[in-house]
């Protein structure tokens, strides 16, 4: 086994993007830090958001902090700035996305649970308060990922990284797919 080349691995990501149709965006609701916006920006452009609504305090993706960490990769992404969560979440919706924040709050579902195979784009907020109550109200679902280590939740930019991966993974298309390895053997072996 050895690690993928430029062209095979151009051609390994053309093949997954061709089973997912559905939409991603995300949406930032005051996250200060210019090191976790630079992170879900190039997380984002991975998988393959289009659009990314930066709302109230969020700092603008061309600040040093953040093109250090996002590695310029907002290129690919429609970069929207907002005053407010509602202008925000009001633009998201006019583009046909369904609006889910990633929170733990009292009626929030696990995320493995939830509906995200559609157009969704996920709203993290603060980095210590969360997403605010008046954008909880609004969204059309609230998500939390399931920790199972006594730690009682995840940086901002990691949680969004499980969320957008979720989304991606209910949306693929495996009509298609055996269900075997790539070797003719059945199911994957870890050794």
């Amino acid at each position: 086994m050895q690690q993928l080349g430029g062209t095979d691995l151009k051609r390994l990501h053309r093949t997954w993007r061709r089973r997912n149709e559905n939409r991603l965006a995300v949406l930032l609701e005051h996250v200060e830090s210019p090191f976790n916006v630079g992170s879900i920006v190039r997380t984002a452009a991975a998988m393959g958001a289009e659009s990314l609504y930066l709302a109230g305090r969020t700092p603008d993706v061309q600040i040093a902090g953040v093109r250090k960490v996002s590695m310029g990769t907002d290129r690919y992404l429609s970069v929207q700035r907002f005053e407010t969560f509602k202008e925000a979440a009001a633009k998201a919706r006019a583009d046909g996305y369904r609006l889910v924040a990633l929170e733990l709050a009292d009626e929030s579902v696990p995320l493995p649970a939830a509906r995200l195979d559609s157009d969704v784009c996920l709203v993290v907020g603060h980095e210590d308060r969360g997403v605010s109550a008046e954008a909880l109200n609004s969204c059309d679902a609230v998500v939390f990922v399931p920790q199972l280590g006594k730690v009682g939740s995840l940086n901002v930019a990691t949680a969004l990284a499980v969320g957008c991966y979720e989304v991606r993974r209910q949306g693929f298309d495996f009509a298609d797919q055996p269900a075997e390895g790539a070797d003719g053997t059945e199911g994957f072996d870890a050794e």
